[in-house]
């Protein structure tokens, strides 16, 4: 198996990138191709031992910066790390590509140079939440902002095939989320989306509310991806925001300090519960190639996580699944055809 890293997408790049590598090395069997400034590559793996034969070099001597335009920075850059490194999975020397960088760029080569899975209308950004029963995949995560109801079923099937064959869930349940429990609220998309998923064999456990999400109540949790992105930068910086005001009231009174002391051991295991880097990457699912997107302050345990969930995803033959499954519901198409 090879697997293609953008070497230039963190914020640290290409350091953590290359550490990250070297971790993954350690764990998983496959050779990892580096892309990007090859001078900056070779200086980084310099100061360190790579394992013979599991690592080698692309030259890209563009980069894709977080703050540049993805579409008109994906066609003027053709030689940029993620357009290369897309396209080195499109010719089959790559079976998965991980990227750190501008995520709409990634999304953007990925459409450009993958195209879009067979019958899958819209590629989605799946991302694991932490739950109280472990954790949850929320899809779609900021891919489209505007959804029609066959893109959220096609989304409920993904999630349920990423789940199955990655995450390990038997027959993981498929909540949609909305602002109520019963079948009737919600807006026109949900409750015409609720009608469609309601007719597969999913299992669909119906409408979920915000609250639920954390409660673990859906093992998948369907949306569109402006509602999806929210939620997600609403989680983080929910977490965040607890962790620096339990710390102000521990650091108010000195009783408080030894007692935090003894429980320390509980608040790093609630720490790597809601730490990114467990995690690694949100996989772009729905394209005709594994894409997997990290978050750009990513450290090297991230990138690892990253190179990890690809690995992972090319092993269980997540695109085949799915493409099996779409083709089921095809009579869902709700739209004449049309593949929008």
């Amino acid at each position: 198996m090879r697997l293609v890293l953008d070497a230039m997408g963190s914020d640290n790049a290409p350091a953590v990138e290359i550490e990250g590598v070297l971790q993954a090395s350690a764990e998983i069997d496959a050779e990892i191709i580096l892309v990007g400034q090859q001078k900056a590559i070779e200086t980084e793996l310099a100061k360190h031992k790579p394992p013979a034969g599991k690592v080698s070099i692309v030259n890209a001597n563009e980069v894709i910066a977080m703050h540049e335009s993805p579409a008109q920075a994906c066609r003027q850059k053709q030689n940029s790390s993620i357009m290369v490194g897309t396209r080195l999975v499109k010719e089959g020397k790559g079976d998965a590509f991980v990227s750190a960088g501008n995520s709409g760029a990634v999304m953007t080569a990925g459409l450009m140079n993958l195209k879009r899975l067979a019958g899958v209308s819209r590629p989605a950004i799946a991302t694991l939440l932490p739950t109280l029963n472990g954790v949850c995949l929320l899809i779609d995560a900021g891919a489209n902002v505007d959804c029609k109801p066959k893109h959220l079923l096609q989304f409920a099937i993904m999630g349920d095939i990423y789940s199955r064959y990655v995450l390990d869930k038997l027959n993981p349940s498929i909540g949609l989320l909305s602002i109520g429990e019963e079948e009737t609220k919600g807006n026109e998309l949900t409750s015409m989306s609720f009608d469609l998923i309601k007719k597969t064999s999913l299992n669909f456990s119906g409408n979920i509310e915000g609250r639920d999400i954390i409660k673990g109540k859906a093992d998948v949790v369907v949306c569109d991806g402006f509602v999806g992105n929210v939620v997600l930068k609403f989680a983080e910086g929910l977490s965040e925001s607890l962790f620096h005001l339990i710390k102000e009231e521990i650091e108010k009174k000195y009783i408080r300090k030894i007692g935090a002391l003894l429980i320390k051991p509980a608040f790093k295991e609630i720490m790597k519960r809601l730490d990114y880097a467990e995690y690694g990457g949100a996989p772009l699912l729905g394209l005709n190639g594994i894409c997997i997107i990290g978050h750009g302050a990513s450290n090297a345990k991230a990138v690892k996580n990253a190179l990890k969930v690809a690995y992972e995803s090319v092993k269980n033959n997540v695109n085949q699944h799915l493409k099996e499954e779409i083709k089921l519901y095809d009579w869902e198409e709700g739209n004449n055809g049309s593949n929008n």
